[in-house]
């Protein structure tokens, strides 16, 4: 592993201490995949080392409008820890996080494993044991949100936290493409959007990542989370805001955010 990519994870780490990084241009050209999966790979196996267990994946990027914002044509992925998830109706305290915002997902929990690099829909839909309204908890150690695709990819996605709903529900019945979502904060409506924003399907983001994580010889596991990404825009979090996601045919999900 090149010294100035082992550096790169190094300054990242640091971030989470409480303090942002500028972006990572000195060492990452803002489309170069490989070097920030290498990156975010050395911080992985890190923190597996330090103790944290590997639940499973987030999708990212699964927004054409946002993969046009960075100049790409691809979604990206993260890793999720075990200490990642808050409980549903839980509290997010602001010294957790630095830049925190939330956007409402759906979640799909794996059954059995997909290991195959021909992956599609229909391989996941075999897969799935259930799923949930979810809401991710997005942060960035690149200061002001300031970001390339690289830097994204190279910080783990840009991950903080998620919350799974306690109410998980078999797949077969449920309309994952028209189903509606609504994001509120304090009651408020604050970010809608549907199924079909998540890559098109959220069953074809999760097959895009089931293909690129059996090509890296890292296939999803019987028992996997996959937040499958964004039905909608992301909302910029206040201390005391209560965020609650709503999703059709799936219930809602939600927890609090305060000051320490």
């Amino acid at each position: 592993m090149k010294p100035e990519l082992e550096n790169l994870a190094a300054r990242l780490r640091t971030a989470y201490a409480g303090v942002a990084l500028p972006p990572l241009r000195d060492v990452l050209a803002p489309t170069d995949a490989a070097s920030a999966y290498a990156v975010q790979a050395i911080n992985t196996k890190f923190w597996q080392q330090a103790g944290r267990r590997i639940v499973g994946r987030k999708v990212g990027l699964t927004a054409k409008a946002v993969q046009a914002q960075l100049g790409v044509d691809q979604p990206d992925f993260g890793v999720l820890f075990d200490d990642m998830e808050i409980p549903d109706g839980g509290v997010l305290r602001s010294e957790q996080v630095l830049q925190p915002k939330a956007e409402a997902e759906i979640a799909i929990i794996l059954g059995s494993d997909i290991d195959s690099p021909d992956a599609t829909a229909d391989t996941v839909a075999a897969a799935v044991r259930g799923v949930a309204a979810a809401i991710e908890i997005v942060d960035s150690r690149i200061a002001d949100w300031k970001i390339t695709f690289a830097d994204t990819v190279a910080d783990n996605g840009s991950s903080a936290y998620f919350v799974l709903g306690t109410d998980q529900r078999p797949l077969q019945g449920l309309d994952l493409y028209t189903c509606g979502m609504a994001l509120e904060i304090n009651g408020a409506i604050a970010s809608v959007g549907a199924g079909a924003a998540c890559l098109g399907h959220p069953l074809e983001a999760a097959a895009w990542l089931a293909r690129t994580l059996s090509g890296l010889g890292e296939p999803l596991r019987a028992g996997d989370i996959i937040l499958t990404g964004a039905l909608g825009p992301m909302v910029a979090l206040s201390s005391g805001d209560r965020i609650e996601a709503k999703v059709g045919g799936l219930g809602s999900v939600s927890f609090t955010y305060k000051d320490n």
